[in-house]
């Protein structure tokens, strides 16, 4: 069976089985329906859409045909690629404003050889080849994705989505600052868990695009059902906040969903192999592979009410967790084997909250809470005595060894912003490394000491709330430079405890937004 026959066969079997809201909660906005398919390079108004065009230099020049009875727009494009700088494909456009949906059911025509060949429903700022853009894509090998360049002539960066592909029938949805992607179940509209904060200036362009990865060549795509409208509606049962869990990897910057639920969770660490993450959710810690899937709890005993500050023993075989289900209810640290087992109390003081273990495996680093002060403490990872090491009036928090045991990071308030500080593991030699306008949190070295990857607030936020439009940030501690590795919704969660992989190429985190 070719692409285009498996695409109509399951946009009828889309049709037919998703409920009624699905599809009727959006109203087509089309314009006159085209007489007859468009010549190639005509500018002109089709099917819903009020003009078409290649974008980019491309050796074959688009096209777009309009099958009214099956509501098919078939779009032809060549072009280099989506990607970099610079893209090279055919759209189809419409000009919009303010908050709306594009859906479609999205299917190639005919065999390619070319795994990257694109289809798209995408956001875009203007019709120049370097514009910024977002776009949900499905890609020849099945791959769907969230792609976007946020700045004129920018880097694209994207967002993978989870789960069995190739996802056929999709929504791109901008509302307020976010732009998210939507597949269609059974059950209705589901979110992906990609989301990104963009800005877009109205008005933009929204349409549809085909580019066949290859100069060359030309690929064929169909879009079943376009519809351009509205947000999507809200649920009578009110707004899902979904918990999303995903790595960025590096060079790259792209990022990956890795699973999602209504159910709030956070804080990622990995396992040593690479190939799991544990989190905290309800109390309970949870352990996921990194290719999703089964979400299993690890037994944690009497600790039912683990927090977000919790953490493997460099040689993966301890976990540490912070925990205030006992007495006072005030937070101490435990430790544990990490196959689960009867939690070991290391603090007696509290409330004390895990941030970091030395690289030796003696030391484990928290944040205390003694006599009205927050202050970053050390005690020997069996237990003892614990040894303050601010002293400075605001809060000190998130201490961090670096991989060769030199340094503590952390962040304090002692200069009236939350900043990023760091400390002779004695406490000796305490120095600022960002001054800036943003309130920064939770700082992470990689495991070769080259980066130092941050959460950063706004400059009015205070503390370290959930839910919030944050952004990471990431500094090269050879000349302290900060660059932005991506803006989200997040904040309390996303990265208090350490996140970067074993091997230093990616990073964890987890977003959040609230879903009509």
């Amino acid at each position: 069976m070719n692409r285009l026959a498996m695409a109509l066969g399951m946009a009828a079997w889309f049709l037919a089985a998703a409920p009624a809201m699905s599809r009727s909660s959006f109203k087509s906005e089309a314009g006159p329906p085209a007489a007859a398919p468009l010549a190639d390079g005509d500018h002109g108004p089709v099917g819903i859409f009020d003009g078409h065009q290649d974008v980019g230099e491309v050796r074959h020049a688009g096209s777009v045909e309009v099958d009214q009875e099956h509501g098919v727009h078939t779009v032809t494009g060549s072009g280099a690629n989506m990607w970099g700088e610079r893209d090279a494909f055919h759209f189809a456009w419409k000009r919009a404003s303010g908050d709306v949906t594009l859906s479609a059911i999205i299917g190639f025509v005919g065999q390619s050889n070319e795994p990257h060949c694109k289809a798209c429903l995408l956001f875009r700022q203007n019709l120049e080849a370097d514009s910024p853009y977002v776009d949900v894509a499905l890609h020849g090998d099945g791959l769907t994705s969230l792609q976007f360049r946020e700045t004129k002539a920018g880097p694209t960066h994207e967002i993978q989505i989870q789960g069995d592909g190739p996802h056929h029938d999709l929504a791109i949805e901008k509302k307020g600052k976010y732009v998210r992607a939507y597949v269609r179940t059974r059950t209705g509209w589901e979110f992906t868990g990609a989301a990104l904060r963009f800005d877009l200036t109205d008005p933009f362009y929204a349409g549809i695009g085909v580019c066949s990865h290859n100069a060359d060549l030309t690929e064929k795509a169909t879009f079943m059902g376009v519809d351009l409208s509205g947000p999507l509606p809200a649920s009578p049962e009110g707004a899902a906040q979904f918990s999303t869990l995903e790595t960025m990897s590096f060079p790259s910057m792209d990022r990956r969903v890795v699973y999602r639920s209504t159910t709030r969770f956070e804080a990622p660490n990995w396992l040593p192999d690479g190939k799991s993450l544990i989190f905290n959710s309800e109390g309970r810690i949870h352990r996921v592979s990194v290719k999703g899937g089964k979400v299993e709890p690890i037994d944690t005993g009497f600790a039912t009410r683990c927090n977000n500050d919790h953490g493997l023993s460099p040689d993966g075989k301890m976990l540490a967790i912070s925990d205030q289900s006992q007495g006072d209810h005030r937070s101490r640290i435990y430790t544990l084997p990490i196959i689960g087992g009867e939690p070991a109390l290391i603090t007696r003081e509290g409330p004390s909250y895990w941030h970091g273990w030395s690289p030796d495996g003696r030391m484990l680093a928290y944040c205390a809470e003694r006599n009205g002060e927050f202050d970053i403490y050390t005690i020997p990872a069996g237990g003892g005595g614990e040894v303050r090491l601010t002293s400075a009036k605001g809060l000190d928090d998130g201490p961090e060894y670096s991989p060769d045991g030199k340094w503590i990071y952390f962040n304090s308030m002692r200069t009236g912003t939350m900043q990023i500080w760091r400390m002779a593991p004695d406490g000796n030699g305490q120095e600022a490394l960002t001054a800036d306008e943003f309130n920064n949190w939770f700082p992470h070295p990689s495991p070769d000491g080259k980066w130092l990857v941050f959460l950063s607030y706004e400059k009015d936020v205070t503390g370290h709330p959930a839910d919030k439009d944050v952004g990471l940030r990431r500094m090269s501690l050879g000349d302290r430079k900060i660059d932005v590795i991506a803006r989200f919704r997040g904040g309390q969660g996303t990265i208090n405890v350490p996140c970067w992989s074993p091997d230093g190429k990616r990073i964890a985190f987890v977003t959040y937004q609230s879903i009509p």
